[in-house]
C-alpha cells in the first residue's frame, strides 16, 4: 500500500525522485559499474556507478585544449591556476587553491588546486548547551577528490604531477554556471560601472539591470545582484573608521595638485571631525565674478547627519553656481561663524549681498563675520521674503492679504485689530530686511528677494546624495554633481557663442544686446525692448538740458502710476529702479532711449556679470591638476570605448554564424595574446580599485576620527506640518463616497442602509421564487 502511494507521488511529480531512481515494489536495480547519462538531472556530464552505488561524474568540456593532462607544463603557478579555473568554468565546477609545500628558501615546490567541494565542513552536534542561534546556511562540501597537483621543475616552471578528473557530485548545468563562484567575479569593468553609477546616486539594483542590458543577458554579466551589493558593503568596510582621515588626506592631495584649492577642518577634543569647509579654483573664480550669496542648510546627505551647506550664487546664464561648501555638526552661531570666517578667508572679501532664512544662529553670525571689522566692505544681509509670507496665514489666519506694504500696513493693522500681535510687530521691526520697497536702491541681481536659489541648489544636490553615505562617498557624489553643474555651464557657453538669437524689432539696440549678453539675459532684455515699443505712453517730455531729457511715462500694465525717466546718450535712470536691483534695463528706460535716438546700449548700463565674456580676465589661478588625479577617469573612458567597439563588432556580425564564429575566434586569440604579453598579469584587485576611487587607507594612528552622529533640526523626526499645509494636502485628496447611498461620512461597509438593502433584496428574491413556483404549477408537466 505504501509503495503504491509512493509510486503515485513519483508519477505526479513529473520527474525522478532523489537520485534519479524510481521507487518500485519487488524490483531490484542493477548498480554495477557502467556509464550512465545524467541528462535527466539537467547536467551535461556523464557519470559511472561504483559497485557500492556511488556515482562519479566526468566533466564534459567543449574545448579539448582546455582539459588538463598529466605532465602539462606551465610557466607559473598563476597560469596553472588560471588554466584549471577556466576548465572548471566550462565544465560546471569551481576551483580553489589548497595545500602547498615549500622548500628551505620558502619557495613553493608543490601546489594542489582542487574542486571547491573538496573536504567537509565541521558540523555542530548540538552537545553544547549554549548554542548561539545563527542564520540558516548550507554546505556544498562533499569530499570531492577532483584536483590537479603541480610540481616545480628546475627550469622555473611547473608541470602537472597528477590529475583527478572525476567528481562525486553533479556539475552545474548551462543555465546554472552563471551562479558558480568561479563565474561570479566583479571584474574591473563591472566595478567601474558600479562606482560610476554610485556617483550619480544609481543603486545596485538599477546598476545590475543596466549591466544586463549592456552585456546582453544576466548570464553574461559575470556576477549576481548579491555581488553588486557586496561591493557597496566592501567599500563601506574599506572606509570604516578611517572615513574622516581619508577625507582630509584627499583634500591635502588636492591642495598639493592645485594651489587654488582651499580647505579647513576642525575636530573636537576627542579628535572627531566636526566642521569641514572647502572651495576649489573654479568656485573662487566664480565668486570673484558674481559675488552675491544665498546660503541655506541641507540635511540627510550623509550617515553622520552633518549639515551640508553650499554657498550659492547666480551666473551669467541665470543658473545656480556653487562657490564653496561646508559640512557642520550643529546649526549654531559657533559653527556658522566658523564657516563664514573661512569663506571670507578663501574668497578675500565679503559677499556684496547674502540672503538667508530666519535662522536665529545665522542672524547673529552674518553681521558678526561679514562686517567691515577687517577693513572689508560689509555685506548686506537680507531675509527670505517667501518664508515670511508663507507664515502670514499661519500666524494671522486666512483673513489677511497684503498688497502694497507702505500703503496698506497701518490700514490692515487697524482694520483687523492686530495691534497686539507680537509676531507681526517683530516682522514690522525687521521690515527693512525683507520688504523690497526698503532696498530698491541696492543691487540684488539674480538673487532677488528669496532663498529660492538655495532651495533649487538643495534639490539639485539631493539627486546625488543619500542619508547612508560615508564622507568619502559623499565627496565622490559631490564631485559628480559639480561636474554636471559645470558641464551645463560649458554647454550654455557654447550655445551662446556659436549662435545668435533672432531679433524681433527693427531697433539696432536689440542687435547690440544680442552681441553682448548671454542668451538667457538677452531674452529678458528683448522682452523689455518689445514692451517699450508697444506698451508705453509718454505723458510728458522736457527739453534737453545739459544733455539730459526728463520724461514721464505711463505703463499700460500698471494703473495709476507714472514712471519718471532721465535719459542721456550715455546713461538712463528710471524711478522703478529695476536696473539697480536686477542689473537689467527696464522697459521705461528703453522707451526713453528710443525717444532720443540711441541705437546702442550705453556701456554704463552693461554689467560684466551678464556678458558673454564675464569670466575672462579673472585673477584667480587656473585649475592645475596633475595627470595622476584623472587617471581613473581616463581608465573608465577607455573601458567604455572598448565596450562600445565590442558591441559594434557584434552588431556588424548580426545573426550570421560565420561572422559570429570569426568574432569569437578573434576574441580568443586576443585573450591568448594578452596572456603571452609581458608575463604574468598583475591583477587590479577590488581593494586596489577602491583605493583609486576613495583614496589609500591612511597608515599609522588616526588623527581625525569619524564624526559623531549629530542631532539637528529635521533629524530623527518628521517635519512638523502646519494646519494650513494639512488643509491644502487634504483638499487635494480624492473624495470618497459611499457606493450605496453616496454619503461622504462612511463607505459601503459601514453604511447604515446596508441591512435595509440586504433585507429588501432577500424579500424580492422570496417573492420572485414564489412567483416562479406558481407559474410552474399552472403550466404543469
Amino acid at each position: 500500500m505504501i509503495t503504491a502511494d509512493l509510486l503515485k507521488i513519483s508519477d505526479n511529480q513529473g520527474s525522478s525522485c532523489g537520485d534519479s531512481s524510481r521507487i518500485s515494489s519487488g524490483v531490484s536495480t542493477d548498480v554495477s559499474s557502467g556509464a550512465c547519462s545524467a541528462e535527466n538531472e539537467g547536467s551535461v556530464t556523464s557519470y559511472s556507478m561504483s559497485p557500492g552505488g556511488q556515482r562519479y561524474f566526468i566533466p564534459t568540456c567543449g574545448d579539448l585544449n582546455c582539459i588538463p593532462a598529466k605532465d602539462m607544463v606551465f610557466e607559473s603557478l598563476h597560469k596553472a591556476y588560471k588554466f584549471y579555473k577556466n576548465y572548471g568554468q566550462q565544465s560546471g565546477f569551481t576551483v580553489r587553491r589548497s595545500t602547498e609545500k615549500k622548500n628551505g628558501e620558502n619557495n613553493i615546490i608543490l601546489k594542489h588546486f582542487v574542486c571547491s567541494r573538496e573536504g567537509f565542513n565541521d558540523v555542530n552536534d548540538g552537545s553544547c548547551s549554549n548554542v548561539v542561534k545563527r542564520r540558516r546556511t548550507v554546505s556544498q562540501r562533499c569530499g570531492c577528490k577532483a584536483k590537479i597537483v603541480v610540481k616545480y621543475t628546475s627550469l622555473d616552471r611547473f608541470f602537472v604531477l597528477s590529475f583527478v578528473e572525476t567528481h562525486n557530485h553533479p556539475l552545474a548545468t548551462e543555465t546554472g554556471r552563471q551562479f558558480l563562484r568561479a563565474n561570479r567575479e566583479m571584474s574591473l569593468g563591472l566595478r567601474t560601472l558600479v562606482f560610476g553609477a554610485a556617483k550619480v546616486n544609481i543603486g545596485n539594483i538599477k546598476s545590475f539591470s543596466f549591466a544586463k542590458e549592456l552585456m546582453g543577458g544576466y548570464s553574461n554579466v559575470g556576477a549576481t545582484l548579491r555581488d553588486f551589493r557586496n561591493l557597496d558593503r566592501d567599500l563601506k568596510c574599506y572606509v570604516s573608521e578611517r572615513d574622516g582621515q581619508m577625507m582630509i588626506e584627499k583634500f591635502k592631495v588636492m591642495q598639493e595638485t592645485s594651489a587654488s584649492f582651499y580647505y579647513a577642518y576642525d575636530v573636537d577634543p576627542a579628535g572627531h571631525l566636526m566642521k569641514l569647509f572647502w572651495a576649489d579654483a573654479i568656485g573662487r573664480r566664480n565668486f570673484e565674478i558674481y559675488g552675491d550669496v544665498s546660503f541655506d542648510a541641507m540635511l540627510d546627505t550623509n550617515k553622520y547627519n552633518l549639515i551640508f551647506a553650499p554657498f550659492t550664487g547666480v551666473d551669467k546664464h541665470e543658473k545656480c553656481v556653487t562657490f564653496a561648501s561646508c559640512l557642520l555638526s550643529h546649526e549654531s552661531v559657533t559653527d556658522y561663524s566658523w564657516a563664514f570666517g573661512h569663506f571670507v578667508k578663501a574668497m578675500g572679501r565679503n559677499p556684496v549681498l547674502i540672503i538667508t532664512d530666519q535662522c536665529a544662529a545665522m542672524k547673529v553670525a552674518v553681521p558678526a563675520i561679514f562686517s567691515s571689522i577687517n577693513g572689508l566692505v560689509a555685506s548686506k544681509h537680507r531675509l527670505c521674503m517667501w518664508h515670511i509670507l508663507q507664515k502670514f496665514p499661519v500666524k494671522l489666519g486666512n483673513r489677511l492679504y497684503i498688497d502694497e506694504f507702505e500703503r496698506g500696513w497701518e490700514a490692515v493693522i487697524k482694520e483687523f485689530k492686530l495691534e497686539g500681535n507680537k509676531w507681526l510687530a517683530d516682522m514690522y521691526e525687521i521690515r527693512s530686511s525683507w520688504i523690497p520697497a526698503f532696498f530698491r536702491d541696492e543691487p540684488m541681481f539674480g538673487l532677488m528677494r528669496t532663498t529660492s536659489r538655495s532651495e533649487s541648489e538643495n534639490s539639485f544636490f539631493a539627486q546625488f546624495h543619500k542619508q547612508g553615505d560615508t564622507l568619502c562617498e559623499f565627496w565622490l557624489r559631490y564631485q559628480s554633481a559639480m561636474d554636471k553643474q559645470r558641464n551645463e555651464t560649458a554647454r550654455l557657453d557654447h550655445e551662446t557663442n556659436s549662435s545668435i538669437p533672432t531679433c524681433i524689432s527693427t531697433w539696432f539696440i536689440e542687435d547690440d544686446a544680442a552681441d553682448l549678453f548671454t542668451r538667457a539675459i538677452f531674452y529678458k532684455f528683448q522682452e523689455e525692448i518689445i514692451a517699450s515699443c508697444v506698451g508705453m505712453q509718454i505723458k510728458r517730455m522736457s527739453e534737453e538740458v545739459d544733455g539730459v531729457t526728463h520724461l514721464e511715462i505711463r505703463d499700460v500694465k500698471v494703473k495709476d502710476k507714472l514712471f519718471k525717466v532721465s535719459v542721456s546718450l550715455n546713461h538712463v535712470v528710471c524711478s522703478c529702479k529695476k536696473f539697480v536691483m536686477c542689473g537689467i534695463l527696464c522697459r521705461h528706460a528703453f522707451c526713453g532711449l528710443k525717444q532720443i535716438g540711441v541705437t546702442k546700449l550705453p556701456r554704463t548700463l552693461v554689467l560684466n556679470r551678464w556678458m558673454k565674456i564675464a569670466d575672462s580676465g579673472t585673477s584667480s589661478d587656473s585649475v592645475m591638476v596633475s595627470n595622476d588625479y584623472f587617471k581613473l577617469e581616463r581608465v573608465s573612458l577607455t573601458l567604455t570605448n572598448i565596450w562600445f567597439d565590442f558591441r559594434e563588432a557584434v552588431n556588424k556580425a548580426g545573426l550570421h554564424s560565420d561572422r559570429l564564429a570569426f568574432v569569437q575566434r578573434t576574441i580568443k586569440q586576443l585573450n591568448t595574446d594578452l596572456d603571452n604579453h609581458g608575463g604574468d598579469v598583475v591583477e587590479f584587485t577590488k581593494r586596489d580599485h577602491m583605493a583609486a576611487m576613495v583614496g589609500d587607507q591612511p597608515s599609522g594612528e588616526l588623527t581625525v576620527l569619524v564624526p559623531k552622529s549629530c542631532k539637528n533640526k529635521g533629524n530623527y523626526f518628521k517635519r512638523m506640518v502646519s494646519e494650513r499645509e494639512k488643509a491644502v494636502m487634504n483638499s487635494k485628496k480624492r473624495i470618497r463616497k459611499c457606493k450605496k447611498c453616496s454619503a461622504l461620512t462612511h463607505d459601503s461597509r459601514t453604511c447604515p442602509k446596508k441591512n435595509e438593502v440586504v433585507m429588501e433584496a432577500a424579500k424580492n428574491a422570496v417573492v420572485t421564487e414564489a412567483a416562479e413556483n406558481e407559474v410552474a404549477k399552472n403550466v404543469g408537466p
